[in-house]
């Protein structure tokens, strides 16, 4: 078991309350970080060797999650630990914040672009097709790897979120966080689609946060069933969506010691973020 593990996906900044689905304004993410100083004591605390450090997001306003990318790259900046990743939105309505953002992607700590279609939008929308293929060509461009949200049902499920994979996995490469999000998502990439693509040279990978049990052993049989995709996974926390200590009990019960541990803990996140 490596003893300094690397985190591929965990967020910095506090989101404003809010009234989810109808309730009262709530803060549910009580583990969030709002400073660098607060990250790097969490990474410490937790015998974190790297992580990759993405803006957080959840608020359907969108200059919450823009207006902390320079918390992100600050974080960057302050701790060769620590690589980050930018906000982009795949909707034409976030055109403008989205050149503000891209004009950051050279920046030095800078691995990944972030986006999701939980605040809106969806890979099939013809409003979002023009700042879909801006963040992904400008990530082939730049070597850089594009974070893509991963949940059941609607437009972040594995049949609509796939459909980016298919389009630009050759150039440029995809990480779908959650393991393609819960028991239907699981299903869809382990079963399939995520051997496949990557028997069709597209560039994919996964992380294990969120994932139900019973999928992260699953995965690791079929990767040595198959002989393949043992270097697309990677351990993730989703910090504060998720916890450092289930998400590293339930890959480390799955993926044994040996070489399959070293790759998913520590030798995927070098290679892909560097």
């Amino acid at each position: 078991m490596p003893k300094k593990p690397h985190d591929a996906h965990r967020h910095i900044g506090v989101l404003p309350a809010y009234g989810f689905y109808g309730g009262p304004p709530i803060s549910p993410d009580t583990t969030a970080r709002a400073t660098v100083a607060e990250l790097l004591r969490d990474l410490d605390a937790e015998g974190v060797e790297r992580a990759l450090v993405l803006p957080n997001y959840g608020v359907p306003d969108p200059d919450v999650a823009f207006g902390l990318n320079h918390l992100a790259l600050e974080a960057a900046e302050a701790d060769e630990r620590v690589r980050c990743g930018l906000w982009v939105s795949p909707k034409a309505s976030d055109a403008a914040r989205n050149d503000e953002a891209l004009a950051l992607a050279r920046e030095s700590g800078v691995a990944a672009l972030k986006t999701s279609f939980l605040l809106g939008g969806s890979p099939t929308d013809p409003d979002c097709a023009e700042q879909l293929d801006r963040v992904f060509t400008t990530a082939a461009e730049l070597g850089l790897v594009v974070h893509v949200h991963t949940s059941p049902g609607a437009a972040s499920d594995v049949d609509q979120v796939g459909r980016l994979v298919e389009r630009y996995g050759d150039d440029t490469r995809i990480h779908l966080v959650h393991l393609g999000g819960g028991m239907s998502g699981h299903l869809k990439l382990i079963g399939g689609r995520f051997f496949d693509w990557i028997e069709a040279g597209k560039q994919v990978y996964t992380d294990t946060s969120w994932a139900i049990g019973f999928a992260p052993a699953w995965l690791a049989r079929e990767v040595e069933r198959r002989g393949t995709g043992h270097d697309r996974v990677l351990f993730a926390t989703d910090t504060p969506w998720g916890d450092f200590a289930g998400e590293h009990a339930r890959l480390a019960a799955a993926a044994g010691d040996g070489a399959l541990a070293d790759a998913f803990f520590t030798e995927n996140f070098e290679a892909l973020y560097g």
